[in-house]
């Protein structure tokens, strides 16, 4: 019984079922047994070609997310960028000249968590043309001259370290020789603990320089993005002549688990959101990516006047 049953479904799928009376014509008739094709000639989706917004679950393309800015066309929800992204939309024409772009970083302490410290960053040079955790480019934004410096959150979550903070205040330098604004859009989960106190030592780097760019009457706008905490937004991050947000970034010192397992209450909705931080007096307003370019040509209009 049990063997007529396999021959039954063997006929069925090959379209030789019984034709009788009760049964309806089939609309196909598989000429060869199973699928021939073999693994090799298979087509397959290739990947990155679809992109599922992580809030609201929308499934668009890439070339529709990357002609919005990464942007969610539906809800709103701004997607993690890298400094080329921004420098390609924010530059006139995608027109700008990157900085102090030979300076790479070096295990200087020897140090050895999971894996050697050295070999983390020849794997990450290996992987992507970054030789540090930012890059900083100067051009025009909207016909305004800007110096940009881009955090990438790709190379070990964007963590400050020495050589991040010589760039920034190689930076500061060139704004001053210049004249020019300086803008930097921070993107980190804080300082780099491979480098220790070289890392650290960069918080009293960056503030100093920061300074001169102050007494030679240049502005610094700081443009917080997704994620930023720890040393960054305990440093550079917070002391801009204005300090920006996109929508919906998460900001803070130490993230919402750590803070809610010290106090031991719930915290409020919407905690360490950029909209919560401007409701707090921590940020002076919150700018969409598509008007951002817009907005900084405005602001360094005015304060050059």
């Amino acid at each position: 019984m049990k063997k007529e049953r396999e021959e039954d479904f063997e006929a069925n799928l090959t379209g030789e079922g019984p034709q009788g009376e009760d049964t309806k014509p089939r609309w196909f008739k598989r000429i060869r047994k199973g699928i021939l094709t073999s693994t090799a000639d298979k087509k397959e989706t290739p990947e990155g070609l679809w992109n599922k917004c992580p809030e609201c679950n929308y499934i668009c393309t890439t070339t529709e997310l990357s002609e919005n800015l990464y942007v969610c066309p539906k809800c709103n929800h701004h997607h993690r960028i890298g400094s080329a992204d921004y420098y390609d939309f924010l530059f006139d024409n995608s027109e700008y000249t990157e900085l102090f772009d030979q300076i790479k970083s070096k295990d200087a302490l020897g140090f050895t968590d999971l894996k050697p410290y050295q070999k983390r960053l020849d794997e990450i040079h290996a992987k992507t043309d970054l030789k540090d955790s930012m890059r900083v480019a100067t051009g025009k934004v909207d016909g305004e001259g800007f110096v940009i410096a881009c955090m990438d959150f790709e190379f070990i979550g964007g963590s400050l370290g020495s050589v991040m903070g010589e760039k920034f205040s190689r930076a500061v330098d060139y704004c001053i020789e210049h004249k020019l604004p300086y803008l930097v859009i921070s993107k980190s989960g804080g300082a780099r603990m491979m480098e220790s106190a070289f890392s650290l030592m960069q918080l009293a780097k960056t503030s100093g320089k920061l300074s001169q760019l102050s007494d030679a009457g240049l502005p610094y706008i700081s443009l917080l993005t997704d994620p930023t905490f720890g040393g960054i937004s305990a440093s550079f991050g917070m002391l801009g002549d204005l300090n920006i947000a996109e929508p919906g970034a998460l900001i803070g010192f130490a993230g919402p688990r750590v803070i809610k397992e010290t106090i031991k209450r719930d915290l409020p909705e919407g905690f360490q959101r950029s909209e919560f931080l401007l409701e707090h007096g921590f940020l002076d307003f919150i700018v969409e990516r598509k008007q951002l370019k817009q907005k900084l040509a405005q602001l360094a209009m005015h304060f050059r006047k």
